[in-house]
């Protein structure tokens, strides 16, 4: 079974035409440390259990979008526009 994501724009396709863009998080104020910015930057949670994440439709309406996905077993619960 292949690992399919809906573009809210383009619908159901393979994953392979996506890039993950990492978890959903808070960014820092304008007022924070470096620190929280290097932590905001790279540092991950990394998980397991149902997370909100960031993907982008490289090879196709080249949109950002979010999806919640369950990390343990990779079924992806939800898609929508970056825009709600």
């Amino acid at each position: 079974m292949s690992f399919l994501l809906c573009c809210p724009n383009c619908g159901e396709r393979s994953v392979y035409e996506f890039r993950f863009g990492g978890e959903v998080r808070q960014r820092p104020t304008e007022e924070a440390s470096l620190r929280e910015w290097a932590d905001y930057l790279y540092a991950r949670k990394n998980e397991a259990g149902v997370q909100k994440e960031w993907w982008y439709h490289h090879l196709g309406c080249r949109t950002w979008f979010f999806a919640v996905r369950d990390t343990t077993t990779n079924t992806v619960l939800k898609t929508f526009g970056a825009d709600k």
